[in-house]
């Protein structure tokens, strides 16, 4: 059966795209970070320098590819049929768990998974065939390369521990001689700091970085081999001296050099160690059904010994997948996603935190604390002091803005040049650490260094670096069980199982990619607040901000008329409606407290009129939103927990309640968006007219527990319904004064200025 063979490496190859889609939207952050939290230029000029050192990194990975051929299991001992089934399964699964990574934009690792989804597959596949053939369970340790997925494994653990540590050491020394004022002391040491990480950048990449490209003939490596310490101290005086001249001479900021060259370094150095995650399964795949093909011999008996030989991988190839890496960074959204996740929890300001504080985070930052406390006592106080005036911050000036950089470029440079330095190593040693560890661990590293986690900071960045770091774990256990999964169902079900986990894969990323809009304008909407903010004149301010009262107070009228009409229709479905508008209705009053503070101090000068407005808009919004969340976790509890339905007179009585109070929040709402304020007797009488409602139907259900009887879990209820509904209604009148009163000062704000110009 060729064409199932034939299809299935077709189909391998189609996943390989995928697989460098989503590969790439979640990697784009080891290169990015530094450049878009540092600001070093426009996002266009930094895409384009990533973009041609993933272009040129792309052929330099060819030795890297062996790997996926011979790194995780022995091909000598698995037939061609079941390879074919290991290498399927790792695809489908890569592409399942990168795109659902990316979607809730969370750093993960492609190298990790990769490894786990081929040892899953490998395992399963090896268990299948001792089964069948009635081997022991010990000949397990035959078809899997332990020792070489036990070093793979061991080396991208221990990259996370000395990522960590030589990030913040590289910082802490950097900081002590240039300080946050680097400026000053540029004159002086600027030339050889910068020389020092140009020479590494050199050095791994192009020194250790092109053993493993596909065009540069062997003679040319053996004589980088054997005068690398002449070139590298060449290079050292070439780039100090050229830096110096270029600072001292032509006042060129020799920062953005480095932190630039640094990005197009971690970019080449990512697609040369990288492309074998995305390219390798499908490559090794191809190779296998060449030599089979040639063979002539059946699927399950052919012997795959030719993936155990080194293979050059075809430079073609290679520049194909850096061609559609680099579309990919430029069209990618989600590739900003997980780069927003990364500078956040480096950056040096504070800000919205996205990560909320846990027992751990807050345990290690006391530690810290303490231990910190116990090494003051033992330095020297003349040593303290001295490291204290060189890493002090300098003080923010003027306002806070989106413009405003993560951190600066000392730092940036020293994320960019470690890491490259690191993954560039590991590469010319064939060693497929993780990108994503080493460059988040070198700025996590950094950041801790650089003091960017301070006391009122740290609880929340460490939660940050804890979740990142178990989602790592997870992903090394759900690409293990998924992958053998899928082997299993191939193996055992062949072409009927490759349909649905097509379909499958189709699912999901599209599901994920409609799920990621939702969030990306759920987002937009958040920042547009402030910048809206900033922007009000204070001539404006009540039209403004009436008019996203109106929208609040539409969402409280859905929500309300949903649980009220879910509890005495008896309608889960309309609970669950509910429930899903409230949730809504809770993120926006959660995303205006967190952005009031930013909000406020964006503000233009002395606008204080503006900052009070905010407090007390989202003072009301609070109060009428846990109101309506009353309602509408009272009315669900009571339909999920099946009690008695409420009496044919309450239903009538709750009913009337809402046909007025939707009338009045709903004449609310349109004089919110008309700005009009003016006349208020008819909001006062329809006021008036709900709460007279709210008493009578209080004082029947008061009568009714006295003299009929009604039960406990009957009048909480009811009684729940009509006092939170009384807060509602008063709650939306308050919003009316308020609007009403600023009007009237404004008007005669104008009368007075009238009288002047008489």
């Amino acid at each position: 059966m060729p064409e199932y063979y034939l299809i299935i490496v077709i189909l391998l190859f189609l996943l390989a795209v995928s697989d460098l889609v989503v590969g790439v939207s979640n990697d784009a952050v080891n290169f990015l970070n530094s450049a878009i939290g540092s600001k070093v230029a426009s996002l266009k000029t930094i895409l384009i320098i990533a973009a041609v050192g993933i272009f040129i990194g792309a052929t330099f990975s060819s030795g890297m590819m062996e790997v996926a051929r011979k790194g995780i299991f022995n091909p000598q001992f698995f037939q061609f049929s079941e390879v074919m089934v290991i290498f399927l399964a790792v695809m489908m699964t890569d592409i399942m768990l990168l795109d659902a990574f990316n979607t809730f934009g969370f750093p993960t690792s492609t190298t990790v998974s990769i490894v786990f989804e081929l040892l899953g597959a490998a395992v399963v596949v090896a268990l299948m065939k001792i089964a069948y053939g009635g081997e022991g369970l010990s000949a397990l340790s035959t078809y899997i390369n332990t020792a070489s997925a036990l070093a793979i494994i061991t080396g991208i653990l221990a990259s996370v521990v000395i990522a960590f540590l030589a990030g913040a050491l590289m910082q802490y020394l950097s900081r002590l001689l240039l300080t946050f004022n680097y400026h000053r002391r540029m004159r002086y040491v600027g030339g050889l700091w910068s020389g020092a990480g140009l020479t590494l950048i050199t050095y791994f990449l192009l020194f250790k970085g092109i053993k493993g490209a596909s065009f540069v003939p062997e003679e040319f490596v053996a004589w980088i081999s054997a005068n690398t310490t002449t070139l590298l101290l060449s290079a050292f005086v070439f780039w100090s001296i050229s830096m110096q001249l270029l600072y001292t001479f032509f006042k060129v900021n020799i920062l953005r050099i480095i932190v630039l060259a640094g990005t197009f370094a971690l970019a080449m150095a990512f697609a040369g160690n990288d492309l074998v995650n995305f390219i390798g399964v499908p490559i090794a795949g191809f190779e296998s059904f060449k030599a089979w093909s040639a063979s002539g011999a059946a699927a399950d008996a052919f012997s795959m010994v030719a993936l155990s030989e080194r293979v050059r991988t075809d430079t073609v190839l290679l520049l194909l997948a850096g061609l559609i890496m680099v579309l990919t960074l430029w069209f990618s959204k989600k590739a900003r996603t997980v780069t927003e996740t990364q500078v956040s929890l480096s950056r040096q300001s504070e800000g919205l935190e996205n990560f909320s504080p846990n027992l751990l985070s807050r345990s290690i930052v006391r530690s810290v604390r303490n231990i910190g406390s116990v090494v003051k006592k033992i330095i020297p106080q003349a040593l303290i002091d001295k490291a204290e005036e060189n890493m002090t911050p300098l003080e923010e000036t003027g306002t806070e803005n989106s413009d405003q950089p993560a951190f600066d470029l000392v730092r940036a440079g020293v994320n960019l040049t470690v890491a490259s330095a690191l993954i560039a190593f590991a590469t010319s040693l064939k060693l497929p650490l993780s990108t994503t560890y080493v460059t988040f661990m070198v700025a996590m590293g950094a950041s801790l260094a650089d003091r960017a986690w301070g006391l009122d900071s740290a609880v929340y960045r460490v939660a940050g670096v804890l979740n990142v770091i178990g989602g790592w774990f997870l992903t090394a256990i759900v690409a293990f069980t998924a992958s053998g999964i899928c082997a299993f169902l191939i193996y055992t079900f062949e072409m009927w199982a490759v349909v649905a986990l097509v379909a499958l894969v189709a699912f999901l990323v599209v599901r994920s990619s409609l799920f990621h809009k939702k969030r990306e304008k759920a987002k937009e909407d958040i920042q547009s607040f402030e910048m809206e903010a900033a922007a009000i004149a204070p001539t404006h301010l009540v039209e403004d901000t009436s008019q996203k009262v109106a929208e609040m107070l539409q969402m409280v009228i859905k929500t309300y008329k949903a649980s009220l009409t879910g509890l005495l229709e008896e309608d889960r479905d309309e609970i669950q409606t509910a429930v899903k508008d409230f949730e809504k209705l809770r993120d926006r009053v959660e995303t205006l407290k967190k952005k009031m503070y930013k909000a406020i101090k964006r503000l233009e000068g002395d606008n204080t009129e503006a900052g009070r407005l905010f407090l007390l808009v989202y003072d009301l919004e609070q109060d009428i939103t846990q109101s309506i969340g009353f309602i509408v976790d009272t009315c669900r509890s009571h339909i999920e927990n099946s009690h008695k339905p409420v009496l044919p007179e309450q239903k009538q009585n709750i009913y009337a309640v809402l046909k007025e109070v939707e009338g009045y929040l709903n004449n609310v709402a349109m004089r919110m968006e008309e700005s009009n304020f003016e006349k208020i007797d008819d909001l006062k009488q329809q006021k008036k007219v709900i709460f007279n409602l709210l008493e009578n139907f209080l004082s029947e259900q008061i009568q009714g527990i006295q003299q009929n009887g009604l039960g406990r879990r009957n009048s909480m209820l009811i009684f729940s319904i009509k006092l939170e509904t009384k807060d509602i209604v008063a709650v939306a009148h308050r919003f009316v004064k308020l609007y009403n009163r600023l009007q009237s000062n404004k008007r005669e704000r104008l009368d007075l200025l009238g009288s002047h110009t008489e």
